[in-house]
């Protein structure tokens, strides 16, 4: 019997048989149905309860294509809501100038945001003002507005977006030097900054590293408290022919590396993206070992 490989899980004959199984015993059963019963006979859940229904589906499609097993017909046409989804709509901002001393707008206020009514705003602000615009975030996430105090008007001065860091980072990988059966279980523990705006009309000096080193504590508590798991490592990337990065490292973020300019799945060994320089931030003090650890967290 071939071998066959899932996100570095071996599958083994036994496995496939089991699944074959199922299949036989449930004929009426849809494919998301199906994918529902191998996760809670396999006890395929997220930290937080939540079945792996996403991970099981793509290893069902892969052994259906694979001639291992055969699926029942596709019963309907799921639509893909993320092709469809519109750009978020322009929202108008309280746009003062905000400027001055740090300790003038001090303490800030953090505002998780996600599935609130304030999500729009998020959403828009990102959309007209990042160079990168609004991307939905994939997978786990959570996104902040940053305000001035209440008492000053509580207006939003900045946007923070985090997600669910990617699976396979050659740079950061050799870093942290974890095994194959280490990132596979544990990349979980690690949340990804993907965009980080000060809104600009505001001028304030050391904002960025001051917002930055408020939200490492914001993230691991915001993380344990909506995905039931803590999270060990902070990430992101830093676009060199835009920016330094000097309010991450003032912020103790570690510059790891830069990445080889392509994508993981690129057909080519040319660079075809910019080079970008790779930083993180560790939030535990045994985070190697904890990350490192094949036994999972």
């Amino acid at each position: 019997m071939a071998t066959h490989r899932y996100r570095s899980k071996e599958i083994t004959g036994e496995e496939i048989a089991f699944i074959r199984q199922l299949i036989q015993d449930h004929p009426e059963l849809s494919r998301w149905k199906l994918s529902r019963e191998l996760c809670e006979a396999w006890q395929w859940k997220q930290a937080n309860g939540a079945l792996r229904d996403m991970v099981c589906r793509g290893l069902l499609l892969m052994l259906h294509r694979a001639g291992e097993i055969e699926l029942p017909p596709v019963k309907r046409v799921v639509r893909n809501r993320i092709a469809e989804r519109q750009k978020p709509e322009p929202v108008i901002p309280d746009n003062r100038p905000v400027c001055g001393p740090l300790h003038g707008i001090t303490p800030l206020e953090f505002v998780q945001v996600r599935r609130t009514p304030e999500e729009a705003l998020f959403n828009s602000l990102m959309e007209q003002y990042h160079y990168l615009g609004y991307e939905q975030p994939i997978g786990e996430h959570l996104k902040y507005l940053v305000k001035v105090p209440s008492s000053q008007g509580g207006q939003v001065i900045a946007c923070l977006a985090w997600q669910s860091a990617p699976r396979h980072l050659k740079v950061r990988d050799c870093y942290l030097a974890w095994s194959d059966e280490a990132r596979e279980r544990n990349v979980h523990l690690l949340a990804y900054n993907t965009r980080f705006l000060i809104l600009p009309w505001v001028q304030v000096e050391h904002l960025a590293s001051h917002i930055l080193g408020r939200m490492a504590k914001l993230v691991l508590q915001d993380w344990q408290r909506l995905y039931a798991h803590p999270i060990y490592w902070l990430e992101t990337f830093v676009d060199t022919s835009r920016f330094r990065g000097t309010c991450y490292r003032a912020a103790n973020w570690q510059v790891i590396g830069t990445t080889q300019g392509r994508g993981h799945r690129a057909p080519t060994f040319e660079q075809t993206r910019p080079v970008k320089q790779m930083l993180g931030l560790p939030l535990h003090r045994k985070f190697r070992e904890l990350l490192c650890s094949e036994g999972g967290a």
